[in-house]
C-alpha cells in the first residue's frame, strides 16, 4: 500500500514503528454503524468533521442497521440502509467496507464519538504496515442532550464513567497488546479498530452470521491474529462511548449473564484456542491440525494414536481412504474435508515419516508436543522442531535408534506473514530433541494398542 515502509516486526512487537511515520497521510474511509441514535451520531459526524487528519483525505461512511427512519447525515456523508434483521454489526461494517475508497478503515459506532487526532493516531500504524491491526482507548461518559455542541474533548472528561478495569489491566499487561497471544483477541474493540482495506478484504471480513450483540468483532480479530496481523493498542487514540461499558448496562445481573453466556457459546464454536473452549469440551473450530503423509493403515493408526494422546482436541489428516478406516473418531479426518482448511487452525503439525516413541518416553514427548502448540505463535517464535535422533544438536546423544524424524509444530499466523514478507524473517525456529523413531511399513498395531510395545 501507498506510503507503507519496511521495517522488520518481530513477532508481534509494533513499538519498532514507533518513530515511523507514513510518507503522505493515507487516505481513510470511516465506517460508523448506526441504530435509532440520531443525537449520538450528530455528535459523532460532529467530531469526524473536526479531525487533525485532512478532509480531503477522509471518507465518512454511515451504515444504518435498520432503524425505522433514516438518520440525516451532512453533505459529503455517504449513507447505506439497511433492512432491520436483528444486531447485524458485522454485515454493516462489510458494507461498509465494500464501498470504501480508503487505503485504510476505520470503523466507529454511532454512539463512540473521536477526539480531533483520533484518526491520525488510529490510522499510522495501518498506514505504514498493511497488516497491522489497532485499536483505540475507548472511554466513557454519560452524555447529555446538552453535552451535543460541546467538543467531545471537553464534554467527555466533565461527563466520564469508569472505564472497565478488565481492559485497562489487560493493555497494561500486554504492554499495548505488544506481547498479544492467541487469547487476546478479548481486547480488539470493533467501535475502535483501524486496518488497511487489503488486510480487511484478505481476512474475508466480519462473520455475518452473527446477528445478536457482540462476539462478531472478537471472532474476526482472532481470525486476523491467526493471519498475522500485528496488533496494537494506540491509547493516544482516544473515542468516547455514551454510556459505561456492557457490564453497567443492565439493572439485571442474570439478564446480562445470559446475554454473555450467548456470546460465549457462539464464539465456543468459531474459536478453538485454549482457554476459550474449556478444558474438557471441543469446539467446531480447528484449533491444531496435524497432516500424516500416505502409510499404511497399521502405520497411520500407531502414530495418530500417539498424536491424539499428546493432543486430544487435535484433528488428524490422512488421505480419504484410511479416514474411513476410523468412523468411530471425528477428529481423524480424510484431506478433501473442508475443516482441514489451515484458515482455521491457529497451529499446524507435519512430519514427512510416520513415527513412534519408545514406551519409556511417551509422557516426556507428550509434553514437549503439547508445550511447543502452546509456545509456537507468541512473540517472535514461529516455528518448533521436534528432532529425534538429531546429531547436530547439542547435548547428551539420543539413545534411539532408526531414521532421523522431524515433527513440525508450526503457528499459522507465521506461516501467513512469511508468504507475505517471505525475506523478512520476523518468526524465529527453535529445534528440541524428541526420542521420534520411524515407524517400519507394518508396525504390531495390536502391540501398540495393547501396550506391550516397546
Amino acid at each position: 500500500m501507498s506510503g507503507e515502509v519496511e521495517v522488520r516486526v518481530p513477532g508481534n512487537d509494533w513499538t519498532v514503528l514507533d518513530r515511523v511515520r507514513p510518507e503522505h497521510p493515507p487516505f481513510v474511509s470511516v465506517v460508523v454503524v448506526h441504530y435509532e441514535q440520531p443525537g449520538d451520531l450528530a455528535r459523532t459526524l460532529g467530531a469526524l468533521a473536526r479531525q487533525t487528519h485532512p478532509q480531503d483525505l477522509l471518507e465518512v461512511i454511515v451504515v444504518d442497521d435498520g432503524s425505522a427512519t433514516a438518520p440525516e447525515v451532512p453533505p459529503g456523508v455517504r449513507l447505506i440502509r439497511l433492512p432491520d434483521r436483528g444486531f447485524r454489526a458485522a454485515t454493516a461494517r462489510n458494507r461498509g467496507a465494500a464501498v470504501a475508497r480508503g487505503s485504510v478503515l476505520c470503523f466507529l459506532d454511532a454512539d463512540t464519538a473521536p477526539e480531533p487526532g483520533y484518526v491520525t493516531e488510529l490510522t499510522r500504524l495501518p498506514a505504514v504496515r498493511d497488516d497491522a491491526v489497532t485499536v483505540g482507548r475507548r472511554r466513557h461518559a454519560a452524555f447529555s442532550p446538552a453535552d451535543y455542541a460541546t467538543p467531545v474533548e471537553l464534554a467527555g472528561p466533565r461527563a466520564e464513567l469508569p472505564e472497565p478495569a478488565w481492559l485497562r489491566d489487560a493493555y497494561a499487561r500486554s504492554h499495548d497488546l505488544r506481547d498479544a497471544d492467541h487469547r487476546s483477541y478479548r481486547y480488539v474493540i470493533s467501535s475502535v479498530l483501524a486496518c488497511s482495506r487489503a488486510f480487511f478484504a484478505a481476512t474475508g471480513g466480519f462473520d455475518e452470521s452473527f446477528d445478536e450483540y457482540g462476539g462478531e468483532d472478537w471472532e474476526w480479530a482472532h481470525r486476523a491474529f491467526t493471519r498475522g496481523a500485528v496488533l496494537a493498542h494506540v491509547p493516544t487514540a482516544v473515542a468516547w462511548h455514551n454510556g459505561p461499558d456492557v457490564s453497567g448496562r443492565s439493572d439485571d445481573p442474570d439478564e446480562l449473564r445470559r446475554r454473555m453466556n450467548r456470546e460465549t457459546l457462539l464464539l465456543l464454536n468459531r474459536i478453538g484456542v485454549p482457554g476459550s473452549v474449556g478444558r474438557g469440551l471441543r469446539s467446531a473450530a480447528a484449533d491444531i491440525v496435524v497432516t500424516l503423509p500416505p502409510g499404511t493403515p497399521a502405520a497411520t493408526a500407531v502414530c495418530a494414536d500417539l498424536l491424539l494422546e499428546a493432543l486430544p482436541t487435535a484433528r488428524i489428516v490422512v488421505d480419504d481412504a484410511l479416514a474411513a478406516l476410523f468412523p468411530g473418531d471425528d477428529r481423524v479426518l480424510g484431506r478433501s474435508s473442508a475443516i482441514t482448511s489451515r484458515a482455521d487452525a491457529r497451529v499446524t503439525v507435519t512430519t514427512d515419516t510416520l513415527f513412534t516413541v519408545p514406551r519409556a518416553d511417551r509422557a516426556a514427548f507428550c509434553a514437549a508436543l503439547a508445550r511447543a502448540t502452546d509456545d509456537v505463535g507468541t512473540g517472535d517464535l514461529g516455528w518448533v522442531e521436534l528432532c529425534g535422533p538429531a546429531p547436530d544438536l547439542t547435548g547428551p546423544a539420543l539413545t534411539v535408534t532408526g531414521s532421523a524424524v522431524t515433527l513440525t509444530v508450526a503457528a499459522e499466523r507465521a506461516e501467513h506473514r512469511c508468504e507475505r514478507r517471505p525475506d523478512a524473517h520476523e518468526f524465529t525456529t527453535e529445534r528440541r530433541r524428541a526420542a521420534l523413531r520411524a515407524l517400519p511399513a507394518e508396525p504390531e498395531l495390536a502391540a501398540h494398542l495393547g501396550g506391550w510395545a516397546d
